[in-house]
């Protein structure tokens, strides 16, 4: 596989909405020309969706975003369905450290889904550097961060986030059944939990659970299986040799920034790839 290099060029920003390590807000633009435009396909599909900076800067007008997260995509559905409900009980949080730990004790599953949906804003928002994790019992456990990410977000935020969802499905579902459910016309994105240049996720800073190698080999299964249908896709990815050596036929891009070895950091040559099945761009 030849790696190539990607050369930045100005694009709208995505609206601001979760805090995500590893996420691709702030560089997306980076890389947006190597992905088709929303009229070369009829539905984007997106199996990672975590903060879904890909599917807000494209605006697709037919999407299925997943993930494996619950809470996360409780969050999705919650905004889709009603934003103002979401921010009443958002914005009535107090952002003090008491009140955090106060609100990431409570138990999700005595919570309607407004309030679990502002819960996880939240803790997203002031919590340590936006990363996701949980004890052995299942427990969210990263500690406090700070109030003051937790103002960038305004109800017109919420309201704009909710417009540009109510032409998606969102699912909790896992990669494989996400991809599986393509065919021809669609369009995947796709952004595994990894660490760059390394295999596996061995924390859960990074992912909702861990991501081993046996995951990657999964999902590398699960493209094959795409690209034989016809399903045209693209994945930000680690350089690591055993992560690239299940895409060997496909064409891979160097990212010239991304995330670097310490949580929620950017850096230059970041090891981080972007990998297509497709040699040209459809327009």
């Amino acid at each position: 596989m030849t790696t190539k290099t990607v050369s930045s060029r100005a694009c709208p920003q995505p609206p601001p909405f979760l805090r995500y390590p590893g996420g691709k807000q702030r560089h997306v633009r980076e890389f947006a020309h190597l992905l088709p435009e929303p009229k070369a396909f009829t539905r984007f599909v997106e199996p990672f969706v975590g903060g879904g900076a890909v599917f807000f800067f494209l605006q697709p007008k037919r999407s299925v975003l997943s993930d494996l997260n619950d809470e996360l995509i409780d969050l999705y559905e919650a905004i889709k369905t009603s934003p103002i409900r979401v921010w009443n009980r958002y914005s009535s949080f107090s952002g003090s450290r008491r009140a955090f730990y106060t609100i990431r004790s409570w138990n999700v599953d005595e919570l309607d889904l407004w309030t679990r949906a502002a819960r996880t804003l939240y803790l997203n928002r002031t919590c340590f550097r936006g990363m996701w994790r949980h004890n052995l019992a299942g427990e969210f456990n990263v500690g406090f961060g700070d109030e003051d990410r937790r103002s960038t977000t305004a109800r017109r935020d919420l309201i704009a986030i909710s417009d540009r969802l109510q032409n998606a499905t969102v699912k909790c579902w896992d990669f494989e059944k996400a991809i599986d459910r393509t065919r021809k016309g669609d369009f995947l994105f796709l952004d595994p939990p990894y660490r760059p240049g390394e295999a596996e996720i061995l924390h859960e800073h990074y992912s909702f659970g861990r991501f081993m190698l046996e995951d990657h080999k999964r999902l590398a299964k699960a493209l094959r299986r795409a690209s034989n249908r016809g399903v045209k896709w693209a994945m930000t990815l680690s350089s690591h040799p055993d992560c690239l050596s299940l895409y060997t036929y496909n064409d891979a891009f160097a990212l010239p920034h991304g995330t670097s070895g310490r949580v929620g950091t950017r850096t230059r040559h970041s090891q981080e790839l972007l990998i297509r099945n497709y040699k040209r761009i459809p327009r």
